[in-house]
């Protein structure tokens, strides 16, 4: 009962967090960012909200330090859209795991190149 309620509780806030984004945070130092998950712990007390951002390193380091400042304003807006006795504390974290699957997935395009150029591993005394 109480996972359902945080994991409804994290997708509620997914929701108003990527909804803020789009339309209220006037931040310019945050970038072209997509929330990919939040992770509400089962008191309701914490929110671990993940995110990507399009961009060089220099591009994450700006966003993450936008999103961090824009902490307060974020609460108190979710605070005025959710029905919640407590909002919970949010902390931002990048999610590299988008970057992982794509550094994997060229990796085996690589692979794949490598192959079909010829190079069967055979050799010619088959």
């Amino acid at each position: 009962m109480e996972f359902q309620r945080s994991h409804r509780v994290g997708e509620q806030i997914q929701k108003e967090i990527s909804e803020l984004l789009v339309k209220g945070l006037k931040d310019p130092r945050i970038g072209f960012v997509t929330i990919t998950g939040v992770e509400v712990t089962p008191d309701l007390h914490l929110a671990r909200v993940y995110y990507t951002v399009f961009g060089e390193e220099e591009v994450r380091r700006e966003t993450a330090a936008g999103l961090r400042s824009s902490i307060p304003y974020i609460r108190r807006e979710l605070g005025k859209r959710l029905r919640m006795r407590y909002i919970p504390d949010l902390i931002f974290e990048y999610d590299s795991s988008v970057e992982y699957g794509n550094r994997i997935e060229n990796l085996i395009k690589e692979i794949k190149t490598h192959d079909t150029d010829g190079d069967t591993g055979h050799s010619d005394q088959d």
